[in-house]
């Protein structure tokens, strides 16, 4: 079995007097035990979070993280078309919003973060 650690980070960050922080719980699943796994981001200090943007990235070696997926008040956009099938994502009551992977491989080892962008 391949132990596949999927750890999403915390943030915390001010715009004018409101702190935002984002809250993620480590989750690791063994591959053949599992195929899907999901993540939490809990939000706090959002104001509207039904209509908040919420990002998720992966991490990719020696570069800079790569954005999968951005959920809108409507939708969700991905980053390339193809992600569609692979990741998801969902916004649960008043702050939490949910990451899932399905299909898990070895490439998908790695830290995750959510974040979420004012404009």
């Amino acid at each position: 079995t391949l132990l596949l650690p999927l750890l999403a980070l915390a943030a915390a960050w001010s715009y004018g007097q409101a702190q935002v922080l984002l809250k993620q719980r480590e989750v690791s699943i063994t591959r053949g035990h599992k195929t899907t796994t999901s993540m939490d981001c809990i939000a706090e200090g959002i104001p509207d979070f039904p209509y908040a943007f919420i990002y998720w990235y992966q991490p990719v070696p020696s570069k800079a993280p790569e954005w999968i997926l951005c959920i809108r008040p409507s939708a969700v956009s991905y980053n390339d078309n193809s992600y569609s099938n692979k990741y998801s994502s969902s916004k649960k009551g008043t702050n939490i919003c949910t990451f899932t992977i399905n299909d898990i491989n070895s490439n998908d080892e790695g830290t995750y973060y959510c974040a979420y962008w004012h404009f």
